[in-house]
């Protein structure tokens, strides 16, 4: 049974074994993950599950996840749900100076320490 405190976790990636090793170790620090293999079902997903934090691939087999990004942080009901970027792609650094900007950045291949990092801070107080 899951404790009413555990946050939960959303991850979009188009590649399976990114979403595995991303769902081992963030449950291995005690969150509950929720993964998507495309993004055509993020909104419908956050409707439905509630998510404390989203960490949400760029490149989503055709379609572009800072435009999912910014349908979030423009929706009066989930802007305050923190999205972490994750990316192949170096130069995205730019995306944090948007307005719908996303609340961190994660290249990858990513480090696993950078990884629990960027998710834990997003929940200090």
């Amino acid at each position: 049974m899951r404790d009413s405190n555990t946050k939960k976790i959303l991850v979009v990636d188009d590649d399976n074994d990114i979403l595995e090793v991303i769902k081992i170790i963030l449950e291995d620090e005690g969150y509950d993950v929720t993964t998507l293999l495309d993004g055509r079902n993020t909104i419908d997903s956050i409707i439905s599950d509630r998510p404390d934090l989203i960490l949400l691939d760029v490149m989503l087999g055709g379609i572009d996840g800072r435009d999912i990004c910014k349908a979030i942080k423009s929706d009066i009901d989930f802007k305050s749900i923190p999205v972490i970027m994750i990316s192949a792609s170096h130069n995205l650094q730019g995306l944090l100076a948007l307005p719908e900007s996303p609340n961190g950045f994660l290249s990858k291949p990513f480090d696993i320490s950078r990884l629990i990092s960027l998710v834990n801070g997003q929940f200090a107080a």
